[in-house]
């Protein structure tokens, strides 16, 4: 039993319920182990856990992405001290110098990979790599458009649909993002405070709408999302970063040409422990073979999460953010 720093709320709401604490830290228990976090991921997610959004019991911990090494095990574990891990979907907490969290959950760091890129990519890329290859298995050829290109998702999204001969084209709010997405692979890049995005989107593609949107924005660019989409296309709508949407009227749906609508989560695309080996050793390969390159484009000390938030929310960061215990 020792102490740890940890971030901790006690209610929802701004940055500012975010508070530094000491925290216990128990002996794992069976099938669990103490991780030692040598960096930690910065997720949007994270804002909707600590707003209430998302609701959590409260008090909690926050925070989902971590990279670090095994310090303790509990039974029937067969991980051993020492192991380099990272994980992204085993709980709340990660916040912290240190956690207990299901060996079931953890995924092995390959050799090659540090832990800032660990705790700044797997997240985001497992979202990219469920986005890309099952929500829509999006092929050679075809062309789709993300939100938010420069955003952590984004930004290895626009590589990875590079790497297999997609189109992607890309919405961002600067012409700063419009530059850092066409070094991440966006064919085309549309800057939404300057030019009609449906417009623009009709002039790249010859009059045409599109099979998929990718979209993680939310309130904000629901019916742009909408617009875009060819007969029987499908709208995946990831994230709320701009609020959530309102409440849609399905036959919406039907009147612009019988569209799909899906609502995906990290949760229900990696269920199970083969599902989540599965899509982090693809990420992780792709990461390795320089498919994909990692921006790590902030770091703050665990410290300083409130103003990390802050920076997050007000679109003032791009790629990847760590914190670092």
């Amino acid at each position: 039993m020792r102490t740890v720093k940890a971030i901790r709320i006690a209610e929802t709401g701004g940055p500012e319920v975010m508070m530094l604490q000491d925290v216990v830290l128990e002996p794992p228990g069976p099938g669990m182990v103490t991780v030692r976090n040598h960096a930690i991921g910065l997720n949007y997610i994270d804002t909707y856990h600590r707003s209430g959004l998302y609701p959590l019991p409260l008090p909690t911990g926050i925070g989902l992405e971590g990279a670090g090494e095994v310090e303790a095990v509990g039974e029937g574990v067969s991980l051993k001290v020492g192991d380099r891990v990272a994980y992204c979907s085993a709980g709340f907490g990660a916040y912290a110098e240190g956690l207990n969290l299901p060996a079931s959950r953890l995924v092995p760091i390959p050799e090659g990979m540090d832990y800032d890129q660990a705790a700044a990519c797997l997240l985001k890329g497992q979202t990219a790599e469920y986005l890309i290859q099952r929500t829509y298995p999006l092929q050679s050829g075809e062309t789709c458009l993300f939100h938010a290109a420069a955003g952590g998702v984004g930004l290895l999204f626009g590589q990875w649909a590079q790497s297999i001969g997609a189109i992607a084209i890309g919405t961002v709010g600067s012409e700063q993002k419009a530059v850092l997405a066409r070094e991440h692979g966006y064919a085309h890049v549309i800057n939404y405070r300057e030019e009609d995005v449906l417009q623009r989107l009709l002039e790249i593609t010859g009059g045409e709408k599109l099979p998929v949107v990718y979209d993680g924005v939310g309130a904000d660019t629901f019916d742009l999302s909408l617009s875009c989409l060819r007969l029987r296309g499908l709208m995946v709508s990831f994230g709320n970063a701009s609020g959530a949407p309102a409440p849609l009227d399905l036959q919406r749906l039907a009147v612009n040409g019988s569209l799909y609508i899906t609502r995906p989560t990290m949760l229900s695309y990696t269920a199970t422990e083969e599902e989540l080996r599965q899509s982090s050793e693809d990420l992780f390969s792709r990461i390795l073979s320089g498919d994909i390159r990692v921006e790590i484009n902030q770091r703050y000390p665990l410290a300083e999460v409130q103003q990390a938030h802050r920076d997050l929310e007000s679109r003032k960061t791009t790629g990847s953010t760590v914190l670092i215990p």
